[in-house]
């Protein structure tokens, strides 16, 4: 994925402060947003999705609608593009995890070039492994997408080969988690399930989106902790984000499944949704 442009506080090519808590404990949030023909889709849901973050850590910062403005600027002209917006607490006023209360937010805005997903990823699904690591559980940060993801980096580097696109991992109680980049369904009969995210992993823009278009077409679900052992009972599996979508899964260690009739109709009914 090959950089194009970076903003810190609105200003193209300037530079965070070595004392920024971001760099310095993780202490921000941040969203990932895919751009089609000059515009942010799920741009409402990011921003709802950041103000919650901001507020359960109690984050300052530039206003909803600067941050709106940003987003909106640096998409326009790109037909595909993946834009990366990072809020971090700010320079440390002193050293040490205690805030002092007055920090001066910090915001960063990356873009990215998007590159074509392949067709064949929809269409015929991945094969995916199971990680060996487990994903802590704290319902503090249950659902955030906060910037600490050491777990999900020493969960990327159990693997590095082409064969696999993710790994599902499980949580500390042993029920399924996520994957690394990716929420994870399953239909068993005639029920969409999907791991909570109270107490461990993120509440997802797609996942989210999924779970309503469920809803709206009378579609059974069910969010709540799900057994490792569903993975061998259920009768399609498939990941989401926002920029894959909707994938098949149709390859496990244990099994092989074919993509199933609900995940073609939620390919089809969430197919370039904004």
């Amino acid at each position: 994925m090959t950089f194009e442009r970076v903003w810190v506080d609105g200003i193209e090519g300037s530079s965070v402060s070595a004392f920024d808590r971001g760099l310095q404990y993780g202490d921000g949030v941040f969203e990932t947003l895919t751009c089609i023909d000059g515009q942010p889709r799920f741009l409402e849901r990011h921003l709802q999705r950041l103000e919650r973050g901001r507020a359960r850590l109690g984050l300052g910062g530039a206003p909803t609608a600067t941050l709106r403005r940003e987003l909106e600027q640096a998409a326009a002209g790109a037909a595909r593009a993946i834009l990366k917006l990072v809020l971090t607490r700010g320079p440390a006023l002193a050293r040490g995890y205690q805030t002092q209360g007055n920090e001066a937010g910090t915001r960063l805005l990356l873009r990215y070039e998007w590159p074509a997903e392949p067709p064949e990823r929809a269409e015929h699904g991945v094969a995916v492994r199971l990680g060996t690591l487990r994903f802590a559980e704290n319902p503090a940060l249950g659902g955030l997408k906060h910037l600490n993801r050491l777990e999900q980096i020493l969960a990327r580097r159990e693997w590095s080969d082409a064969e696999h696109f993710e790994s599902l991992h499980l949580a500390g109680s042993g029920c399924l988690a996520s994957g690394t980049m990716t929420n994870l369904f399953l239909v068993l009969g005639e029920r969409l399930v999907t791991p909570s995210v109270e107490r461990c992993g993120v509440a997802g823009i797609m996942r989210e989106r999924v779970l309503e278009c469920a809803r709206e077409h009378g579609i059974a679900s069910h969010v709540g902790p799900i057994p490792a052992e569903c993975l061998d009972a259920a009768d399609e599996l498939f990941l989401t984000n926002v920029r894959i979508g909707v994938v098949p899964v149709t390859r496990l260690p244990t099994r092989r499944l074919a993509p199933g009739a609900l995940t073609r109709r939620l390919q089809q009914w969430l197919t370039d949704a904004r």
